[in-house]
């Protein structure tokens, strides 16, 4: 990769040593100029003009995910964040009592809320798959775990609190061969490793544009495999999503894009599209080779600071670096970094809770390296941290 190009295409380079990619990564030029470019257009000529004019840009988004994710642009949605995505493929399921879902020690707040929200609403049970001796989520205890009224799986694929990457693909397996939905929360992972929903053998993937894959805030993107989409109903649906038919009837869209709604932050899209294009010519090979030879540096440097431990776990290791201190807070930490234009972010319990309080942490200071990043800014990131 040519490293020099790419950090000039990214001006942040220039102002911080960026160690926060797995919060939001720094955006490129063409990114930039993307959404700038569709703003001052929307601005001379109107909101409903440009989005007709600038509409073949609007859907290269379809067809640069489909291209990443190895599917058809009519399996894609775009959503305003992961989350979002993640929700709104959860809540299209159809519930009833008695289902049980299954998932991982590792998994996000945000998701796992949204499971006790549904035991709220339902008679349902979420079983938590023990972790193997790697700390992955174990795809044999899994197996265990399903019976006739297991209705999902749902798995983290790259978890927010270390480096952990889990085994989705053999986890797909085991949802195909017992014919359950396997929803996979990919927002660490999209721009940062390579993708194949076919192979995965998910029903969902969910992922947000400003992590690795380095599109603005607020934008996400949602996979749903087009062989279930008809049997999924959204709890939220419009005049985009669905056709009003009648005084007392209405139909949806026959593709993904029954999970949109016709408001958006178009400029932005306009923005996530440029991003995964500009990924898509990179070649998420080289991508993710590069990003964990920096991992695997960094991780080395550090584990030779004194009174520093990182807690990483897994067979396989992601860009994202954990650790504590054992005399420095992350707190702590995360402030003098600051100080010297460096960024991180702390991961707190509450992010992360089965994981975090089997592991017996209260918080751990995250640095995520991603492809522009260098060499020399891991050596200077080691120099500085407290000792």
């Amino acid at each position: 990769m040519d490293i020099t190009k790419l950090r000039k295409d990214t001006p942040g380079t220039t102002k911080v040593l960026h160690f926060n990619n797995a919060g939001a990564a720094l955006m490129p030029a063409p990114v930039v100029n993307a959404m700038t470019d569709y703003l001052d257009e929307e601005t001379l000529y109107g909101g409903y003009e440009t989005m007709m004019s600038q509409s073949s840009q609007l859907m290269a988004f379809y067809a640069e995910a489909a291209k990443m994710l190895h599917c058809t642009p009519g399996e894609i949605a775009f959503t305003d964040s992961a989350t979002t995505a993640w929700q709104r493929a959860f809540f299209s399921i159809p519930w009833q009592n008695g289902d049980n879902i299954i998932t991982g020690n590792a998994e996000y707040a945000s998701n796992y809320i949204s499971l006790l929200r549904l035991q709220e609403l339902f008679d349902i049970e979420v079983r938590v798959v023990p972790d193997n001796i790697y700390g992955e989520t174990d795809p044999k205890a899994l197996e265990q775990l399903i019976d006739k009224n297991t209705r999902l799986i749902a798995i983290t694929h790259m978890p927010t609190s270390g480096g952990l990457v889990n085994p989705i693909e053999e986890i797909g397996r085991l949802a195909n061969k017992h014919g359950v939905l396997y929803l996979v929360d990919a927002c660490q992972s999209v721009g940062h490793c390579p993708l194949d929903v076919r192979t995965i053998g998910c029903d969902f993937l969910t992922g947000t544009g400003r992590k690795y894959l380095r599109g603005p805030r607020g934008t996400g993107l949602l996979y749903v495999r087009h062989e279930i989409i008809e049997k999924l109903s959204p709890l939220s649906l419009d005049l985009y999503s669905a056709q009003w038919t009648g005084p007392n009837t209405y139909k949806t869209r026959k593709n993904a894009l029954k999970f949109e709604n016709f408001e958006s932050n178009l400029a932005a899209k306009a923005g996530l599209a440029a991003a995964i294009r500009y990924q898509n010519n990179l070649g998420i090979d080289k991508t993710w080779k590069r990003i964990q030879e920096l991992a695997n540096l960094l991780r080395k440097k550090l584990n030779e600071i004194p009174g520093l431990q990182v807690t990483d776990n897994g067979k396989v290791l992601s860009g994202i670096v954990t650790f504590t201190h054992k005399n420095y807070s992350a707190k702590d930490i995360k402030v003098h970094l600051d100080k010297q234009h460096i960024n991180v972010t702390i991961v707190p319990l509450a992010n992360s809770r089965l994981h975090m309080e089997k592991m017996g942490m209260e918080e751990v200071v995250r640095a995520s390296v991603h492809y522009y990043n260098t060499e020399e800014e891991i050596s200077r990131f080691c120099e500085v941290i407290p000792y």
